[in-house]
């Protein structure tokens, strides 16, 4: 199977290098002439075989999908399939279902997990659309799958993969808040002070709260035991925002999640100890950038 990407930064580069490991043939696409295999979208959709419907893969920025949309669609033929792989808003993904459907093109909104490891552990993959078209896209999703039985789910119709992915995102939110707030608490202590490390090192068999992020933590902290190079700033991307915005609207109580969205408003604001675990996490596992403890 082939498929056309647009977009290859650090996970669309990486997706792309997988999708080939795993007998796919790959058209990309990217504004920077030195990492594309083609010079436009026209020419990347010229290159993806004539025969079956054509599959185009967008790893593209929220805010650049619109744009990318507009000039790609008149290149596409009825029954060709465009996959929206970014962190888009749930909410978004029916409309634009609709306006592609006008076109004779399939819409699939794909949530991704995986950040910079994802080339080498694989990507988790929550997916919505229709049956059909899913099932077509099958040799995609499994080549970009980690082995085993998990990390799949057709979650349901459009707008189902991204609000999973959401729920995803909100879940991790608070999951790193706690690891957060617990360093913080042992750097407090006089008893542990000189273990922290080391405690969370242990903690990585035989516990309860052992996970890939525990891992990262453990990764941050030798890379820089006290975490002094960084400031403690966290920005947050959008998804944990909606996830609070879904449970109001659902009246469904979030108060853990909420708790630690507003922990990185208040990052921005003053220093904070425990944030500084949270933007070396996120430098971990996403490749998202660290600012220098000296800059202000």
């Amino acid at each position: 199977m082939e498929l056309g990407i647009i977009g290859l930064g650090k996970m669309g580069g990486n997706m792309r290098d997988r999708l080939r490991a795993g007998g796919l043939t790959v058209v990309g696409y990217d504004q920077n002439p030195e990492i594309a295999d083609a010079t436009s979208m026209a020419d990347m959709v010229d290159k993806l075989s004539a025969d079956g419907p054509r599959v185009v893969w967008l790893m593209v920025p929220v805010q650049a999908i619109s744009a990318v949309l507009e000039e790609l669609t008149p290149l596409l033929r009825e029954g060709d399939i465009v996959i929206d792989g970014g962190n888009t808003r749930w909410s978004e993904d029916k409309p634009r279902a609709e306006a592609l459907a006008e076109h004779g093109v399939k819409f699939i909104d794909c949530g991704v997990s995986g950040g910079v490891w994802g080339k080498e552990a694989g990507y988790a993959l929550m997916v919505g659309g229709e049956v059909a078209d899913v099932e077509y896209c099958q040799p995609i999703f499994q080549a970009l799958k980690p082995e085993g039985d998990f990390g799949y789910v057709h979650a349901g119709a459009h707008g189902a993969g991204h609000f999973a992915k959401m729920v995803h995102n909100g879940i991790e939110y608070a999951v790193m808040q706690a690891y957060a707030e617990g360093w913080e608490l042992l750097e407090a202590a006089d008893e542990v002070t000189q273990n922290v490390p080391e405690i969370f090192e242990s903690w990585q068999s035989g516990t309860v709260i052992r996970s890939w992020l525990l891992e990262l933590v453990v990764r941050a902290l030798k890379a820089d035991d006290d975490l002094s190079e960084i400031r403690g700033y966290a920005n947050d991307s959008g998804e944990g925002r909606w996830t609070v915005e879904a449970g109001i609207d659902l009246a469904v109580p979030l108060p853990a999640i909420s708790a630690a969205l507003f922990a990185r408003f208040v990052s921005r604001q003053d220093e904070s100890p425990a944030m500084k675990m949270i933007a070396a996490m996120r430098n971990q596992f996403g490749g998202h950038a660290v600012l220098p403890e000296d800059q202000a």
